[in-house]
């Protein structure tokens, strides 16, 4: 999802690049201007309440504006995001558009400024004033709107500017020059937009070898909590000795390990293409603590790769396992591998359908040629870049 406000004074040319920003990137396009004026020109009781304060060049009250906003955001089927033209324009307007976009389980990914000098503003709103005859464009007004945006505005900019997500573009030059550059700061950050997958399945449908795979392949950094925690166990840590007597009956770890675990890992920065995460979350409980970790870190699941095998299939690879340098302490008991195959059974269904609800599971054939899935599987990441990155 790119979701993307378009920032600058009166003048620097918003409302054109908008549109066309809306066009390229199938975004939806709010425009707290052209909102305003249509209510004003249909005589609305917001728009009978704002025509003073715009036509002396003032800023219109956050809850008139929050209104209109909410009012006019009807995301279509098939949008990519939405691109805010002229908001927020208050340091308080930023912190109501997070409200609006945590509100509908989005975020904002850049505020993008068109930097113009104050004497090329002046003119060119001069300019409009003459072509569109439009009463806010008087000198008076023009010079009252470049003070309050001086006054009102700029701290927006310290604000995105501590969340990373403040670009500053060169506003001079004609219109497709500017677009070009709008278009190359907007392929940068998509470039760095995260793609996160899960690997679910049984114990012994071939989660690790594909995952480890796939990670190789998309330079993606592969988090197994099973690897962690073994890791913790052979290194005698604090963590490895309440972890042990749980892999051993083939148990799931307590949450909490598998938190501070997760935690420590994903806070490590990298330069990789997302996070690849095998065998967690294997309970409901666990795919909410994912979500909420991964969301700290502006961030969120982006698809769940269901690999599916039969419970014999499973069985046998399992025993397979248990007799190569790969064995794992519970592959060696016929029981604890039925045990752990019944607490997937039991659990892991409730994961799945967690993912299916929010549309991000694809199932694949783990009884297949080894080769075989993993080009499937490949495939699938392959288009899933393209979407997050339209």
């Amino acid at each position: 999802m790119l979701n993307i406000a378009l920032f600058g004074p009166p003048g620097a040319g918003k409302g054109t690049q908008a549109k066309m920003l809306a066009k390229k990137y199938n975004l939806t396009y709010i425009s707290t201007g052209d909102i305003l004026r249509n209510e004003i020109a249909n005589g609305t009781e917001l728009g009978l309440s704002a025509k003073s304060t715009i036509e002396q060049g003032g800023l219109v009250c956050d809850e008139t504006i929050v209104q209109i906003i909410e009012n006019s955001i009807k995301m279509q089927p098939d949008s990519n995001g939405i691109l805010f033209d002229g908001f927020p324009r208050t340091y308080t307007q930023a912190y109501i558009l997070d409200g609006l976009l945590t509100k509908m389980n989005f975020k904002l990914s850049c505020l993008i400024s068109l930097e113009v000098p104050r004497d090329e503003l002046i003119n060119r709103m001069m300019l409009r004033a003459k072509q569109e005859n439009r009463p806010d464009d008087k000198k008076e007004i023009i010079e009252n709107r470049l003070r309050e945006y001086d006054v009102k505005t700029i701290p927006v900019i310290d604000f995105y500017k501590q969340q990373n997500k403040f670009h500053a573009i060169n506003g001079i030059g004609n219109i497709d020059e500017v677009f070009e550059r709008l278009t190359n700061k907007i392929e940068e950050i998509l470039s760095q937009t995260l793609l996160n997958v899960i690997f679910l399945g049984k114990p012994g449908a071939g989660k690790g070898t594909q995952a480890r795979r796939i990670a190789k392949r998309f330079n993606m950094k592969y988090v197994s909590t099973g690897e962690m925690i073994r890791r913790e166990i052979e290194n005698q840590t604090e963590l490895g000795k309440i972890a042990q007597p749980y892999l051993v009956t083939g148990d799931f770890v307590p949450d909490d390990i598998a938190i501070r675990l997760l935690e420590r890992e994903i806070q490590n920065p990298f330069k990789g293409t997302g996070y690849l995460f095998k065998g967690f979350p294997s309970t409901l409980v666990q795919a909410y603590i994912l979500g909420g970790l991964l969301q700290k870190q502006e961030t969120s699941v982006s698809l769940v790769v269901e690999i599916q095998t039969s419970t014999l299939q499973a069985i046998k690879r399992l025993r397979r396992r248990a007799n190569t340098d790969m064995a794992r302490i519970y592959d060696m008991d016929h029981d604890t591998i039925l045990y752990r195959l019944e607490n997937h059974e039991e659990k892991g269904h409730k994961v799945v359908d967690f993912y299916k609800q929010q549309n991000k599971i694809v199932s694949f054939d783990g009884n297949q040629d080894e080769d075989d899935l993993f080009e499937e599987i490949s495939e699938t990441i392959e288009k899933a870049f393209k979407e997050i990155r339209k």
